[in-house]
């Protein structure tokens, strides 16, 4: 009887490094073949990753790779997965960033501009190839990276990314409400302190605008502004 397949820990992790470092590659390319501009699509101030890339294809890992015998469900059931992922991830980004980093809305068959028909056809056959084909080989190479304290090494990662991902939010809320705040020409009588500081020099604008070129905010009227417009 052939040994079923259990997924570990260690394996999510990695799943998730790689297919964030992958995300990243793949978004920078489009960006530059389709704008013809080199530009910033990290989703993290220091780390190169994509994480939208990374937790969409470890949940489809997760939850369909025991159908990679069954083509045809697969395909299927990838698609659908991706799409309720890509909205799902679309609204969450949304609500914590106050800004929407993909619309969809000049698609045919799109819903709330968040994912449309092409797309849902994109996450099938990429369900179909990262099961069938990418997850054997990345399997391979951590069956072989094996050694007695990966797991030190797996829990200082998930603590460096930790890090990260706090270091992220605290500095996109920060850019956000600074340009907020100049858009409409609030000016601060708070007196200097250690943390206002340390968010000029972590955060500053030069630095934010290259990292996230593309972040905006909704103002009162609903529109949505860029922020490298404002500050």
């Amino acid at each position: 009887m052939e040994k079923k397949e259990k997924l570990t820990i260690h394996q999510l992790i990695w799943y998730f490094i790689i297919f964030s470092i992958l995300g990243l590659i793949i978004e920078t390319l489009y960006c530059f073949v389709t704008t013809g501009i080199w530009e910033s699509r990290k989703g993290l101030i220091y780390g190169p990753f994509c994480p939208v890339y990374g937790i969409g294809a470890t949940i489809i890992i997760f939850l369909l790779y025991k159908l990679k015998d069954k083509k045809i469900k697969l395909f299927f059931y990838g698609g659908f997965l991706g799409s309720v992922l890509e909205y799902i991830m679309s609204f969450v980004l949304e609500a914590y960033s106050g800004t929407r980093f993909w619309d969809y809305s000049h698609f045919r068959f799109h819903l709330n501009g968040r994912i449309c028909i092409i797309y849902t056809l994109f996450w099938s056959i990429l369900a179909l190839v990262l099961i069938c084909l990418i997850k054997p080989g990345i399997d391979k190479i951590l069956n072989k990276l094996k050694f007695k304290n990966i797991r030190i090494i797996d829990g200082v990662v998930v603590g460096l990314l930790a890090i990260d991902i706090f270091i992220t939010i605290w500095g996109i809320q920060t850019y956000k409400k600074r340009a907020i705040r100049f858009y409409y020409g609030i000016t601060e009588f708070n007196k200097k302190s250690i943390i206002k500081d340390v968010e000029g020099e972590i955060f500053s604008n030069e630095k934010m605008k290259k990292i996230f070129p593309n972040m905006r905010f909704v103002d009162e009227n609903g529109k949505q502004i860029w922020i490298r417009d404002v500050i």
